[in-house]
């Protein structure tokens, strides 16, 4: 009898797992899912660990001395990570009621939303260009563990990736500039998505009972006793026109995204625009074949005066070619043009020009601060970042 009961209990116990193991193999089927209610839910909370997580990679003292590669793979999850956040919040504000008030949207936002959701291979592209920036100065440091020649190969090959990459966008793109970066910037207040979630369940459905319309708890908006939605109140009289203003649309505002750049018709703005794709492949190449020699000022003239060949080309022929001149581009071509303007100053940190000049300035700065109350922990991290610079290809790349 005893042997009867036991084996009736194990039938029973084997019948309960066996019913459980479906419900077990789907559960990580659900994860994903889960993460992403997560995240929308919490989208303030988490966005305010990547920013405290990454500024601790920046400001850690010794961060590249000791532990480089740990310290990078890290500061690369939490970039690779957050890349992954940005799709999820903007899909979680594609499915909300169009009832519902949306942030306006900058020229970059609206011209690369419009790509990214008409062409796949655009948004394809454009992620592995932007993975690959992402990651490129931890290859780095893992290919140079195994010597010079494989660091500075690695290199070459991910510029070249990038450059191919980037003529492809222009292709997809009909011959337009490219712009940096390629994808829709993340410029929402994650509290919006937050509220904007918690309003769209009550989105034509009655409130519960009980429940009148007022105002807000905060008393700056009118919540609708039907629908849950908020309406915002009027302004003080002193702040009317501020608040108009806001509601004014500009010429960039009524325009198509896509002619919010102008295609590249002339022979001359697509050389300027190939040169400065092409520019860190060919400085890549040029530091590779003079790899023993650090002070060699030709890597750095090759690079530098294609840069500044590409600039003046393109804006010679943006003024040959827009009514106007450069006072009649778009805003976007405008601030396309003036991010590659300031880009150009990492030139100062590059090459021979770091090893000749820049270099001495930046010892001589901290060798000043030495000794100092907090100025000296100042010190120590710009002569981590100074270790960075010397090392690294990709610590000053811009591309």
């Amino acid at each position: 009898m005893a042997v009867k009961h036991v084996s009736n209990t194990m039938a029973d116990m084997y019948k309960q797992a066996q019913s459980h193991i479906p419900e077990t193999i789907s559960l990580p089927s659900t994860w994903p899912s889960m993460y992403e209610d997560f995240v929308t839910k919490n989208a303030s909370a988490v966005s305010q660990i990547e920013s405290a997580l990454r500024s601790l990679t920046y400001i850690i003292p010794g961060r590249f001395r000791e532990s480089e590669l740990a310290s990078e793979s890290l500061h690369t999850s939490i970039q690779l990570l957050s890349l992954y956040h940005d799709s999820l919040l903007t899909r979680a504000l594609s499915r909300l009621p169009s009832s519902l008030p949306r942030p306006h949207p900058t020229p970059h936002n609206r011209y690369t939303k419009f790509w990214t959701t008409k062409s796949t291979v655009y948004k394809r592209v454009a992620l592995l260009v932007q993975m690959i920036q992402y990651t490129e100065l931890l290859w780095e440091m893992a290919a140079k563990r195994k010597g010079e020649k494989v660091r500075w190969r690695v290199v070459v090959v991910l510029e070249a990736i990038k450059a191919v990459c980037r003529l492809l966008l222009m292709r997809v793109t009909n011959s337009r500039p490219l712009v940096s970066p390629a994808l829709p910037e993340r410029e929402v207040d994650p509290r919006t998505v937050e509220e904007n979630l918690d309003k769209s369940q009550w989105d034509g459905m009655e409130m519960p009972d009980g429940s009148e319309g007022g105002l807000g708890s905060d008393g700056s908006s009118w919540v609708m006793p039907r629908t849950g939605l908020s309406l915002p109140t009027l302004p003080d009289s002193s702040e009317i026109s501020d608040y108009l203003l806001k509601k004014v649309l500009t010429a960039d505002d009524i325009k198509p995204p896509k002619q919010l750049l102008r295609r590249v018709v002339t022979a001359q703005g697509q050389l300027a625009e190939a040169m400065w794709v092409l520019r860190p492949v060919v400085y890549a190449l040029a530091m590779q074949r003079w790899q023993s020699d650090k002070k060699s000022w030709r890597p750095w003239l090759v690079g530098a005066s294609m840069e500044i060949a590409a600039r003046q080309l393109a804006k010679k022929d943006l003024t040959e070619r827009v009514a106007g001149g450069l006072r009649g581009l778009t805003g976007l071509e405008r601030e396309e043009l003036k991010r590659r303007g300031w880009s150009m100053g990492w030139w100062a940190m590059r090459g021979a020009f770091y090893e000749n000049v820049t270099k001495a300035l930046i010892h001589g700065f901290t060798g000043k601060l030495r000794g100092k109350p907090l100025l000296d922990m100042v010190g120590g991290i710009i002569e981590d970042y100074d270790y960075l610079w010397d090392e690294y290809y990709f610590s000053t790349a811009t591309m």
